[in-house]
């Protein structure tokens, strides 16, 4: 339903595109662009009215609505949640909040190099590199007995301005999380890592293919058009041994 609701916003973007900010004097051409284009953008807006952290949300939610991710007693691990759309999302999706009675209550563990501010129902480790063995060491902990049935990714590298190395940067985040999703999956779970179009994303989708069932490059509509940002979804994880 959500997403039916969103397919009427052609409209409203044309309405968001004749709003000009007035407060663009000392900010920098990009500043000003990045304002510009928020206020054009109706899943912000979209993001405001649903009490979503960011308009990301929209892209998780088509995902999932399309692919069913995420179920009631899942538990779900969200690395780059900040500043935690995404695992909001999870935390409904997966019945953390037990707001669908009678149906199993999963977990949602959310982490990311910057703060995050609390979510209810969620456990987060915010300023904290998932990339450290100290930080995968904590998730684990978290989790106790309980394996992972969906590993989400929308971590992205501080751009550094040069292509090859933001490209190399956002692969070696990749290859982290889906070495973590290898050792703490449950059978037939799901990985969802965001990745910019270069030439590696092949080889990496290669390497995924060796532990799940299958793998396929998808672009929700709430992805900007003129974004490289794609993301890998993988399903149906076999583990290390066929």
């Amino acid at each position: 339903m959500l997403l039916r609701k969103l397919s009427t916003f052609g409209g409203a973007a044309k309405t968001f595109a004749k709003v000009v900010p007035t407060n663009l004097k000392g900010k920098s051409k990009s500043s000003q662009e990045w304002l510009t284009r928020q206020l054009r953008d109706p899943y912000v807006e979209r993001a405001k009215m649903m009490n979503y952290r960011c308009r990301s949300a929209f892209k998780l939610l088509e995902i999932d609505n399309k692919y069913g991710l995420v179920k009631p007693g899942h538990t779900v691990i969200d690395c780059g949640a900040s500043p935690g759309s995404w695992t909001q999302i999870a935390v409904k999706q997966s019945n953390a909040d037990g707001g669908l009675p009678g149906k199993p209550k999963g977990m949602v563990v959310g982490v990311d190099l910057l703060q995050i501010y609390p979510i209810e129902h969620a456990i987060l480790f915010g300023n904290s590199d998932f990339l450290r063995k100290e930080t995968q060491d904590k998730i684990r902990a978290s989790l106790g007995e309980r394996r992972v049935d969906c590993v989400l990714s929308d971590m992205a590298p501080n751009a550094s301005g040069i292509r090859a190395l933001d490209q190399e940067n956002i692969t070696t985040l990749c290859y982290a999380v889906l070495r973590f999703a290898i050792l703490m999956s449950t059978p037939n779970a799901s990985l969802l890592m965001k990745v910019w179009d270069n030439g590696d994303v092949p080889k990496l989708e290669k390497s995924i293919l060796e532990y799940y069932k299958t793998v396929k490059r998808v672009k929700p509509r709430a992805s900007r058009d003129d974004s490289a940002e794609n993301f890998i979804l993988a399903r149906g994880f076999v583990g290390i041994e066929r």
